[in-house]
């Protein structure tokens, strides 16, 4: 089986739950659930041959209200795991027949995301290469091979002209003896100066013509009962030989050539038919889907549920797409086919509406793993908004700063925001953490427009009890008033 390098070795599932711990704060069983799995994805890779297609991935379902943490799991999980991972919505997908997105779609998206990480990969691998081949484009563009001719022996310095370039003998070599130089290694000494010039960067801001592609294919998306890469065609890719990757002139700079030009090179080194095939290799033996809104699907029978009986019996329909894919079946992608036996599923719902119970009980048994995660406090807004590597209150000040102005959040000033948002989510709507975004947004709506108009850079900005108090409490009070700004 090929190499798959997805998952570091030395970081262990505690390791893993304290790398959440820095942007997640509680929900300790659902993180301490995904840390398992995400090292068992690494434990049957090394598992004996005989006994690895036999090892089965524990597929999760994280049940929670919104705004306490699902989706930021799963974001963190996909840069934790580096392997191909896609997040969907289950309330997107129809059932097959229906006019409509059906189910295995994820997967061949997923494809399409591995294909394009194991590309990066590839050309990170032929850089130094691809570099050396676009510095020989431009400096072909500088100095043409055929067009280049020394200048007279009888001038004062011989001279080889290119587009828009003139190379000089060095001063100091004019009064010199020469041998007899030959039209080739007078070319190879120009073209060495010229090279030199260009790695020093003395020619970045020289303008050159470069081709570059110019992709003019139709943006067309085909829904249908059958969609096209079952049938084994790419219609984009017909569509596109109609029209697109025409090949057109345009004026850069050197320095944008090199890089337009590296790219190039880049793509022409990697061997395409093996990227598709490691992409394959890994999204099958490491690839994850999160299904957000799996609690959209299911046929709630309760009279709150809202839904008429056909949408209940469409409900279905999408439960019993998606069990195949979720049992293990095989997709038809254009890259090729896609086991997904081993592909690793988690998926999440509110289930305010309906329940678990709900959907239909072959899928409830394809998720074993199930985490309930808890609803979020004043205290947890308090350490969300403080400890984090992406607080809230850190991004204001890196927002701020830029303008250079400071702004300051004290202790006291902080609590009460988290007390605020935590009041408001208890008597309007709860919507977890989303609700400090709202919170914050309107205490510092004005302070954010009068920078830097009326606040010069340069200044300091206190954000204290008080300060919170004045700007949001009568908002907070007002039931009718925070429904809308809160």
């Amino acid at each position: 089986m090929p190499s798959i390098s997805t998952f570091d070795d030395e970081l262990t599932p505690r390791q893993i739950v304290e790398e959440l711990d820095k942007y997640i704060i509680g929900q300790d069983e659902a993180k301490k659930n995904v840390a398992i799995a995400l090292r068992n994805r690494w434990r049957r890779q090394n598992a004996p041959d005989d006994m690895r297609e036999e090892i089965m991935p524990n597929n999760i379902i994280m049940i929670g209200p919104t705004g306490v943490g699902k989706t930021e799991i799963a974001r963190r999980l996909a840069k934790l795991a580096r392997a191909p991972f896609i997040k969907v919505e289950a309330s997107k997908f129809t059932e097959v027949g229906y006019v409509g997105r059906d189910v295995d779609s994820m997967i061949r998206d997923l494809t399409d995301i591995a294909v394009n990480l194991v590309r990066e990969e590839h050309q990170q691998e032929v850089q130094d290469r691809a570099r050396e081949r676009a510095e020989q484009r431009i400096l072909d563009i500088l100095i043409p091979p055929e067009e280049g001719k020394p200048a007279s022996s009888t001038q004062s310095g011989a001279t080889i002209n290119g587009p828009g370039f003139v190379l000089q003998r060095d001063e100091d070599e004019e009064d010199r003896p020469e041998p007899e130089t030959s039209e080739d290694s007078l070319r190879e000494r120009t073209r060495e100066k010229f090279r030199e010039k260009l790695k020093r960067g003395d020619l970045d801001d020289r303008e050159v013509e470069i081709e570059v592609t110019s992709d003019q294919s139709p943006m067309m998306q085909v829904f249908g009962p059958m969609g096209m890469e079952e049938m084994g065609v790419n219609l984009q890719d017909l569509l596109g030989n109609m029209g697109g990757q025409q090949r057109k002139k345009r004026r850069v700079t050197v320095d944008e050539a090199r890089d337009i030009l590296q790219e190039q090179e880049a793509q022409k080194l990697i061997d395409m038919d093996q990227v598709k095939e490691d992409a394959l290799e890994r999204v099958q033996q490491s690839g994850i889907v999160f299904i957000d809104e799996i609690d959209k699907v299911a046929s709630g029978t309760r009279k709150n549920d809202g839904g008429s009986a056909g949408q209940g019996v469409s409900r279905q329909g999408v439960q019993r797409d998606l069990l195949p894919i979720v049992e293990g079946s095989t997709v038809t992608t254009k890259h090729g086919m896609v086991k997904t036996d081993h592909i690793l599923f988690v998926a999440s719902g509110a289930f305010h509406v309906s329940k678990p119970s709900d959907l239909i009980p072959e899928l409830q048994g394809r998720f074993p793993i199930r985490v309930e995660l808890n609803n979020l406090d004043e205290d947890d807004f308090y350490e969300i908004l403080t400890k984090p590597k992406n607080a809230l209150i850190k991004q204001y000040r890196a927002l701020l700063a830029s303008e250079d102005v400071t702004i300051t959040f004290e202790d006291e000033g902080v609590r009460e925001v988290a007390r605020i948002a935590a009041e408001v989510n208890t008597e309007v709507e709860n919507i977890g953490a989303r609700r400090l975004h709202t919170v914050l947004t309107t205490l510092l709506e004005d302070v954010l427009f009068d920078v830097p108009d009326r606040v010069e850079p340069g200044s300091q900005i206190t954000v204290d009890a008080d300060m919170v108090r004045e700007r949001l409490s009568s908002i907070a009070a007002s039931r009718d008033l925070s429904q809308y700004i809160l």
